[in-house]
Order: structure tokens, then C-alpha cells, then sequence
């Protein structure tokens, strides 16, 4: 199953759930995932146990609860905003100051075992995209039976991706328009 990567991080967790695959369901399918969000996430050192990847799919829930709300215009529930809230507490970042090439530079770590510090950089994602104004942009695709959501660049756009859901509509409408000849 081909997942939609390259939306905010957050959108990307919760499209990690399509219509008939879940990443989250596997080790190895979330392992993939993540290494497809390298340059955005600190991966964790080891694949995640099952309570791991449980512990993921709770959050996304509760970021695609906040998410939906958003959408909709109305007020996040209070448990997710809670979830979020405590597992960025977990693994809070720390500037840390490092002398590489001659000269020092600063960087970021984070406490924590690996779970809680990717649980963290989730949760941090999902506030930058709440608190972006664009958040009430985001959109679901209009594909049959797609339940992806995204960012649209462009006001126009109505698929999660035009080669995917789209082709699949126009695939669709030609078929309907000449079934008949």
C-alpha cells in the first residue's frame, strides 16, 4: 500500500491509516514509515515493541480528533489536547552546544527513552500544525472510500494525490460516460 508522504508531519501520522492498511499494525510497516520521515523525525535506536506502536496509534487518535475539530471549526476535545500536551512534556527539547569543524554550533536533544522522544516530536508536530492559521485548510480527499487528509498548495486540489485517487475518479467518469456505447 502506498502511503501519502510529504504533508505537514502530523497529517502524514494520521495518514498513516488508509482505507484498507494501517502502518501502525506492524513493526516493520511503521519502521518504513519512519525512515521515510527521517529528515524530519530522530528515529528511534530500535523498532518499536507492540505497546509501542500502541502508543502511537493513541496519539494519532488523539490527533486526528484535534485535527477533525479544527476542520470542522469546532473546539479541540480536552483529551486530546491533554495527550498532546503530555507527550510533549515527555521528552522535552534541550538546546545542546557542540564544537564540530572548529567551531561550535547548537543543536537539539531530548531526554527520555526513544518511545517517549518520538511520542514528543509528534506531539510537537501536531501543535505547530493546530496553531498554524493554514490548519483550517486541511482537507479530506474526495476519492470513494479514501480517507486521507492534506494540505492543499493549491485551492483547486481535491485528491490526496492525483495519481492515486484522482486518476481512480477520472477512471471512473470516463467509464460512466461511455458504458452506454
Amino acid at each position: 500500500m502506498e502511503l501519502l508522504i510529504g504533508e505537514p508531519l502530523a497529517l502524514d501520522l494520521v495518514n498513516t491509516r488508509a482505507r484498507d492498511f494501517d502502518a501502525l499494525d506492524a513493526p516493520g510497516d511503521f519502521q518504513t514509515w519512519l525512515a521515510r520521515q527521517a529528515d524530519r523525525l530522530t528515529l528511534p535506536s530500535a523498532p518499536l515493541t507492540t505497546a509501542g506502536l500502541a502508543a502511537v496509534r493513541r496519539l494519532r487518535g488523539q490527533v486526528e480528533s484535534a485535527l477533525n475539530a479544527v476542520r470542522e471549526g469546532a473546539p479541540p476535545p480536552d483529551a486530546a489536547v491533554a495527550a498532546l500536551n503530555e507527550a510533549a512534556r515527555a521528552a522535552p527539547p534541550y538546546r545542546v552546544l557542540e564544537w564540530r569543524d572548529g567551531t561550535f554550533r547548537t543543536g537539539t536533544g531530548r531526554d527520555g527513552d526513544d518511545l517517549a522522544r518520538l511520542l514528543a516530536q509528534l506531539a510537537e508536530a501536531a501543535a505547530d500544525l493546530l496553531t498554524d492559521p493554514a490548519a483550517g485548510r486541511i482537507r479530506g480527499c474526495e476519492g470513494p472510500d479514501c480517507r486521507m487528509v492534506f494540505l492543499p498548495a493549491h485551492p483547486r486540489r481535491r485528491w490526496c494525490s492525483p495519481d492515486l485517487c484522482g486518476n481512480r475518479v477520472r477512471v471512473a467518469r470516463y467509464y460512466q460516460r461511455h458504458k452506454s456505447t
